[in-house]
């Protein structure tokens, strides 16, 4: 990670390629702005985010992850965001036992909530400024 304003938070996401990826598509046609901060990765499905590249963006020194998939029960892969809940519950608890866990999100966002995708994402940006100072 590149060595920038220490009181900018850096966040990484991992956003799935059907829904997530595609509201903050939209949210960039229709000008809706969030955090600079923000970086986002593209991924096939949100079961497809290893929790080893969670740990490796915080470890490089990322100031939160967040992994946006399908709403439950419309994952184009059928159950992959079933096990994506399973996996970061997992590592949250792990997260926890280092007091780190707010760090860490997980979130819902279908291609038409371009509103919803940057609320959230502001609002996990917002509080990781909070905790910085």
């Amino acid at each position: 990670m590149a060595e920038g304003n220490k009181e900018t938070p850096e966040i990484i996401g991992f956003a799935c390629s059907f829904c997530s990826f595609k509201a903050s598509e939209m949210a960039g046609s229709l000008r809706m702005k969030y955090p600079e901060g923000v970086k986002l990765i593209e991924v096939p499905c949100s079961s497809r985010v290893d929790p080893a590249f969670i740990i490796k963006a915080l470890m490089e020194g990322a100031d939160g992850v967040f992994v946006a998939g399908c709403h439950p029960g419309d994952c184009h892969f059928i159950k992959g965001n079933y096990y994506t809940r399973r996996k970061i519950a997992a590592l949250k608890e792990m997260f926890r036992a280092f007091s780190i866990d707010e760090k860490l999100r997980l979130f819902w966002v279908s291609a038409s909530e371009a509103r919803r995708f940057v609320d959230k994402v502001t609002d996990m940006y917002n509080n990781i400024k909070e905790t910085k100072r």
